[in-house]
């Protein structure tokens, strides 16, 4: 079992709901950034009649390509099950702009929506483009967890022994597991410090191809306040999408238990297909337009 926190209890259901989504955002950044847009495809010069290189000299030229900044945005279809959803398959058009997601629900379970709840889509998203500031607030949570995940991401050198380095057609493999010597810091850290899995890495563009983990050990804070069990997972697909690095598949299933309150059951799995590239200066009233065409 894997202890972490201060041990200094404040209002338990806060303190649960805080540890439980700081969790949630480590294992969003171990799975790919998930909810991170596309990155360039870049020229990137790899020898794959080589041995195998030293593996923190790959995941470190790998991140490298990940942090890059970029501002390519698409529209796309998703495909998602997930406690947002209320467990029903939605899928969705999603049209990026650089203040966030705007999301229009086409299906519930494979099921066309009723003419009632189309209406209420439409209000929904009239609402959204008639008080874009209130839009932007609403996102603003999202973008500081997007770039935290970045900074989880900058921790996995660090934490973690990499072995079983292998090359085949040009995809680099490497397993993973926690480093003893190392120390996490914070909340997000002991979860993924507990991870154990592996990845595949693009040896010509030097970017995630898929990374998945579990959990080994219990991971337990606050001093029993909230435990996260064992056999917690992720898995995340990336794939080349016309020379755009895209998340196509994402899955989490996190599972625990907060003392006095109840169970922990966090899952998500999301596909995302049909991906068509948008102009970078796509006002949030004209992504709108363009989900109500």
């Amino acid at each position: 079992m894997v202890q972490g926190g201060t041990g200094r209890v404040v209002t338990g259901r806060v303190v649960a709901g805080r540890v439980l989504r700081t969790a949630v955002v480590g294992l969003a950044a171990l799975a790919g950034m998930a909810a991170l847009t596309a990155g360039p495809r870049l020229a990137v010069h790899a020898d794959e009649t080589t041995s195998p290189q030293n593996p923190q000299q790959l995941l470190h030229d790998m991140l490298q390509h990940e942090s890059l900044p970029h501002t390519d945005l698409y529209e796309y279809t998703s495909d998602e099950r997930s406690d947002r959803t209320g467990g029903h398959l939605w899928t969705e058009r999603v049209v990026e702009t650089g203040k966030g997601k705007i999301r229009r629900l086409l299906s519930e379970d494979g099921q066309p929506l009723s003419p009632e709840r189309v209406a209420t889509e439409r209000r929904r998203l009239d609402a959204i483009a008639g008080d874009p500031a209130a839009f932007e607030r609403a996102e603003a949570a999202q973008k500081n967890d997007e770039q935290h995940a970045r900074q989880m991401l900058d921790s996995l050198p660090r934490g973690f022994l990499l072995e079983n380095v292998t090359l085949n057609n040009g995809v680099w493999r490497m397993d993973y597991r926690p480093n003893p010597d190392y120390s996490p810091s914070g909340i997000e850290e002991h979860v993924l410090h507990g991870m154990s899995g592996w990845l595949t890495i693009d040896a010509h563009d030097m970017r995630l191809l898929h990374i998945e983990g579990k959990l080994a050990q219990d991971v337990t804070m606050g001093l029993g306040l909230i435990n996260i069990r064992a056999g917690s997972n992720f898995a995340s697909d990336r794939a080349d999408q016309d020379g755009r690095w895209r998340t196509v598949m994402v899955h989490t299933d996190i599972r625990g238990h907060a003392l006095i309150f109840k169970t922990i059951s966090k899952s998500t799995d999301l596909t995302r297909r049909d991906f068509h590239y948008l102009e970078s200066n796509l006002t949030i009233p004209e992504a709108v337009a363009l989900l109500e065409k």
